[in-house]
């Protein structure tokens, strides 16, 4: 592969934990880090021809990768991050972090990407989830992605296309990629696009357990219930499952406070899940996605 792709960084038996929010998870058997579209696609390509599983992945912020790690190759798009501005659209490689869009939006007096500054994902990431946070979703914003769709084309697919609703995207079905997204926005005054960011920013952070590596929520909201409020009532929060805690701060999150391993995270996640049931009679999704090999 690295005679093939002579620009693309690529590792061998490279450990995940290295990369996700969590700090865990196992090695990928092989790690791409393509530094353009066209490499990206090349490296699909390439594992398709040669019959090779293949996976592509963000921030990786949102998922929990088991310790055997993953088979395959894996391909990070956190290289392709460049943000252009067109008239009140804001188009961005599917790498890019959502704090850096969010940046420069507010840098062009742009309005409606404020909910999602503090999301630690990338854009591709995003869409795929529908993310969301403080009252907003990225389907209030999006406009259309460029997908690299299962069959190799590339195609525009607009909201339209999308069948978005709460942390699903047409994409969690079909085995398309965002290559890159566009969203359409409104002009704004851009102290006071930053001072709602700011104030969404010191919501996170007296809220949230940024101080330790976690999957961010780890559940889906329960129609009439609220995650955290469950678990509290349950008597779970501050639980210690290896070195993995539901958090003492906010108990919709589960932290690594110790060392943690992926085993950890997904044994934490069922016994949540059981007691929650067996309590309430209320089944908790997990809106984190657990992958790798069993």
């Amino acid at each position: 592969m690295k005679d093939i792709f002579d620009n693309t960084t690529i590792y061998k038996n490279e450990l995940l934990k290295k990369y996700t929010y969590t700090k865990t998870g196992g090695p990928a058997d092989y790690l791409a880090l393509p530094e353009t579209i066209e490499e990206l696609c090349d490296c699909i390509t390439y594992a398709k021809t040669k019959k090779i599983p293949y996976l592509v992945l963000g921030n990786a912020s949102n998922l929990i990768v088991r310790d055997q790690g993953i088979e395959g190759l894996v391909i990070l798009t956190t290289q392709l991050k460049q943000i252009h501005v067109k008239e009140n659209r804001i188009v961005s490689q599917a790498g890019a972090s959502l704090k850096a869009v969010c940046a420069r939006a507010c840098e062009y007096a742009l309005s409606g990407l404020e909910f999602s500054c503090g999301i630690p994902g990338s854009i591709g990431g995003a869409v795929y989830m529908n993310a969301g946070a403080y009252d907003g979703q990225i389907d209030e914003v999006f406009y259309s992605a460029t997908v690299l769709t299962e069959k190799g084309t590339i195609e525009t697919w607009t909201k339209e296309h999308m069948d978005f609703s709460y942390r699903h995207s047409i994409l969690q079905e079909r085995k398309a990629i965002v290559l890159e997204a566009e969203f359409q926005l409104t002009p704004g005054d851009p102290s006071k696009i930053q001072e709602k960011m700011d104030h969404l920013m010191e919501l996170r952070r007296s809220k949230q357990p940024l101080e330790y590596p976690s999957c961010g929520s780890v559940f889906k909201r329960p129609k009439g219930h609220y995650t955290g409020a469950l678990i509290q009532q349950a008597g779970l929060q501050g639980l210690k499952w290896g070195g993995a805690q539901i958090s003492e701060k906010h108990a919709g999150f589960i932290v690594n406070i110790d060392h943690a391993t992926g085993k950890d995270y997904e044994e934490l996640i069922a016994y949540i899940q059981k007691v929650i049931d067996q309590k309430f009679g209320v089944h908790l999704e997990p809106e984190v996605r657990i992958i790798g090999r069993r």
